[in-house]
């Protein structure tokens, strides 16, 4: 049987790259698969360099979906940088970099999977984490628990990922409360299908050596049918 975890990612800054390189530091309009399950690592206390770890390679084998409540806006930042050059001790050379993140967005994530205990050690950790947890950039911390309600954070599903985030109670269930003038109308949701129609680089096989594979994702909308007075979603 399947079971779906919730996890809430909302800040005043938010960056999830896929596709960084060199001086240009890109973030995707929605958390990544890996920069979700590098934070769970994060939380679990597992090394980057333990690629062998085997709830690293559960997590990376559990299908993701992705609710935005909130996209946000894109935003830039101009970098400088110090370093010491590599030729002439003492000599410091300046590194200049544009960094994208997204301000004030707000996502649900949920991860599905056979292992509920794996769930389970996810949720506790994400309530007592060994490291810092941040979404995406040390320097940017959450505005809200990452963690949701112990009795709203794992369901049984004979449904599926779009299907539960898609539901109409979703939002109460996980103690949201719509609000109109701040989410989006309507919300889109990013849902792993090996049909889909998106390929997407971001599954890792190892973090120290910044190796990942692809999988699919599928888009589509859920949106308020109730107006600023009746937050029901469908």
């Amino acid at each position: 049987m399947a079971h779906i975890l919730f996890i809430r990612l909302a800040g005043p800054m938010q960056s999830w790259g896929t596709m960084s390189r060199f001086t240009r530091r890109d973030t995707g309009k929605e958390p990544s698969k890996s920069g979700i399950i590098g934070l769970i690592c994060a939380a679990m206390g597992i090394d980057r360099e333990d690629d062998s770890n085997t709830d690293l390679q559960k997590l990376a084998q559990a299908a993701l979906g992705i609710r935005v409540l909130r996209q946000g806006d894109m935003q830039s930042d101009y970098h400088t940088a110090s370093k010491i050059a590599k030729a002439e001790k003492g000599v410091k050379d300046t590194e200049l970099s544009t960094r994208f993140f997204l301000s004030d967005a707000d996502f649900i994530a949920a991860l599905e999977s056979d292992d509920r205990g794996l769930l389970e050690r996810v949720h506790d950790a994400l309530k007592h984490p060994v490291w810092q947890l941040f979404l995406g950039r040390k320097a940017f911390m959450p505005s809200l628990p990452i963690h949701v309600a112990d009795d709203a954070a794992i369901i049984e599903t004979k449904s599926g990922l779009k299907s539960e985030l898609e539901n109409s109670e979703l939002l109460s269930r996980l103690g949201i409360i719509y609000d109109a003038r701040r989410h989006d109308n309507p919300q889109r949701l990013v849902i792993e299908d090996p049909n889909g129609s998106e390929v997407r680089n971001d599954v890792p096989l190892s973090f120290a050596d910044r190796r990942f594979t692809v999988r699919r994702v599928a888009t589509s909308f859920v949106g308020n049918q109730g107006g600023e007075n009746n937050g029901t979603l469908s």
